[in-house]
């Protein structure tokens, strides 16, 4: 069944070399719609579309939305800067990583749970001033179990591709549902909390003691750090350097459509009287359906009145209010 929505999708995953979307979305981070660059950061905080940066004791950061290597037509970027430092994770409790999540529904592929479970190949470019290693962590939300890997920076200041490898465990299946099933972390940083046992180099049940073992980046060590990220992609099937899939670019708006799912910067359809004196009523519809009903916050959020809302479409009616005042700069957050 959920291969059938792939391919309904326009995606056929069992042809790894002619994939036409990627399944991590977004991981070309071209779509940014909250905003394109973020100070102050020291607490988790989204960064481009579908991505979110985890952080505590870690120093202070900024976001913005930096240039890509260009390879396969990566323009852009997730950078982070540190603009205030933590010693090196001297603090047990430090740690940050730039996370996506995958839904149930788009994990079925890998056949999780089942004699037929698919290998998986996770490939991104990366550049930082630091060389060093880094820790990427697969987590299963859904069976609270992870898979981690190491990955190393051989050069100061220069894009690298890399490539690494994760088999896919035999039971414990993935919940086949719109909510969160994965989580896949980027460590560049870490304290005792997360790094002091054995790296999960196998399929385990999460120890938060064994999830970035031998990550040496520490970004938040100096302001002088800087890390960015592009080009996520996870594939079916075990691949190296030279047999890895390209990176398939997306349109823009094939991209934009995709994020819309979970977050939407929303425009009005309608805005009139309904009903009694000086009652006004705003109505849209979104772009895409969403994953699920959404947050929805309003710029102007002093004033109140009785919303609609669905997976579709939104709307809300007040008395007294005035008509400009409704849907302006208003959002719709559907994010897991």
């Amino acid at each position: 069944m959920a291969l059938t929505r792939a391919f309904l999708n326009g995606v056929n995953y069992d042809d790894v070399n002619n994939l036409t979307k990627p399944i991590i979305i977004n991981g070309d981070m071209n779509i940014s719609q909250r905003y394109t660059s973020k100070t102050s950061i020291t607490s988790a905080t989204k960064l481009a579309d579908r991505w979110l940066l985890n952080i505590g004791s870690s120093g202070t950061h900024t976001y913005s939305q930096g240039t890509g290597p260009g390879t396969f037509g990566l323009t852009k970027c997730i950078k982070l800067d540190t603009t205030s430092a933590n010693n090196s994770g001297s603090d047990a409790d430090a740690n940050m990583y730039i996370s996506t999540a995958l839904e149930g529904h788009d994990v079925q592929l890998f056949r999780k749970g089942t004699s037929d479970a698919k290998a998986f190949t996770i490939s991104f470019f990366v550049r930082s001033n630091v060389t060093g290693t880094g820790v990427l962590e697969f987590w299963d939300r859904d069976n609270d179990r992870h898979i981690c890997k190491t990955y190393t920076i051989d050069s100061a200041d220069t894009w690298e591709r890399k490539v690494i490898n994760y088999d896919m465990e035999t039971s414990n299946a993935f919940t086949d549902d719109v909510n969160k099933s994965v989580n896949i972390d980027w460590w560049i940083e870490s304290g005792s909390d997360f790094d002091s046992g054995t790296l999960a180099t196998s399929w385990a049940s999460r120890t938060d003691a064994n999830r970035a073992v031998g990550q040496n980046l520490n970004i938040a060590s100096s302001t002088d750090n800087e890390f960015l990220l592009t080009g996520c992609m996870i594939v079916p099937g075990t691949f190296d350097s030279e047999t890895i899939p390209d990176y398939p670019i997306e349109t823009t708006e094939q991209n934009l459509a995709r994020c819309q799912r979970y977050f939407e910067k929303v425009t009005v359809d309608y805005v009139g009287s309904s009903g009694g004196s000086g009652t006004k009523v705003a109505y849209w519809s979104y772009k895409v359906p969403k994953r699920a009903v959404p947050t929805i916050t309003e710029a102007n959020t002093t004033k109140s009145g009785v919303q609609h809302t669905s997976v579709d479409a939104y709307g809300i009616n007040r008395s007294g209010d005035n008509s400009a005042d409704l849907g302006l700069d208003t959002t719709a957050d559907a994010e897991i």
